[in-house]
């Protein structure tokens, strides 16, 4: 399977911006008299993969949470393809989150009695479209992704690389431009991880999704176009990853069916 292999072409997901897809500007976030944010500035273009790296309570959780509409900062502002979207009401940043952002959480976050196509398409039926095109779709993604056959099988049924792979079909399906991925790869093993991250980011780029990472791995960081190192809620470090450092990362990795 070649993973970049094209998925269902994504819905229209809105103005279509010559800057940065996702942008924070000066975002500053308190929990207390905890700075969490020290007014940080991060861009992040249409099809890059950035991963966001730093210490337990550095901050780099609560960045994601402010650029993906979680959290509102105290101050500063988040922009998706050019529009504020900070300020929106809690009905409009649902409906953001739903439609033009794509999550993957440590734990895949699966709904335990559903199939796994259901759970694809779960997304598409909250925004209105029917179950059986929703499910059409969703079913669209399984062969890209390494999961044929597996379109029946509940959470518990799926191996932890399958269940993370079905939750990126899931972040996908309604043609996010930007996909937050909470440590992705933290409950596998390592082979596994591996996996899952190349597909994250190789399938996010064949789509022109935005991809922002948070991860401890290093492994993981190599994958991703850019590093950001966060500490003390600031940005104290942005490197750029080589194609060496991927080639050697993908050595003898491949895709498990």
């Amino acid at each position: 399977m070649n993973p970049t292999t094209p998925a269902p072409p994504p819905m229209s997901n809105g103005p279509v911006s010559n800057g940065p897809v996702l942008n924070g500007i000066g975002l500053t976030k308190s929990f207390g008299s905890t700075r969490a944010l020290d007014a940080v500035d991060i861009a992040v273009a249409a099809g890059e993969s950035v991963a966001v790296m730093g210490p337990s309570g550095s901050g780099k959780s609560t960045l994601l949470h402010c650029l993906a509409n979680i959290e509102r900062p105290d101050s500063g502002e988040v922009l998706l393809a050019g529009e504020r979207i900070d300020q929106l009401r809690e009905p409009h940043r649902s409906e953001l989150r739903r439609t033009r952002f794509g999550f993957v959480f440590q734990f895949g976050q699966l709904l335990p009695e559903l199939p796994a196509v259901e759970n694809v398409a779960l997304p598409l039926m909250l925004g209105g479209m029917s179950r059986r095109e929703a499910q059409q779709r969703a079913a669209g993604w399984f062969a890209p992704l390494g999961l044929t056959g597996k379109e029946d099988s509940r959470p518990g049924e799926l191996s932890g690389g399958q269940a993370q792979r079905v939750a990126l079909a899931r972040a996908l399906v309604a043609g996010a431009q930007v996909v937050f991925a909470d440590e992705p790869t933290g409950a596998l093993d390592q082979t596994t991880g591996q996996e899952v991250i190349r597909l994250l980011v190789e399938v996010t780029k064949a789509q022109n999704a935005a991809l922002v990472v948070v991860t401890h791995d290093q492994s993981v960081a190599r994958w991703c176009d850019r590093t950001v190192q966060v500490r003390d809620g600031r940005i104290v470090r942005e490197t750029s990853s080589s194609s060496s450092s991927r080639d050697s990362a993908d050595a003898g990795i491949g895709v498990t069916r």
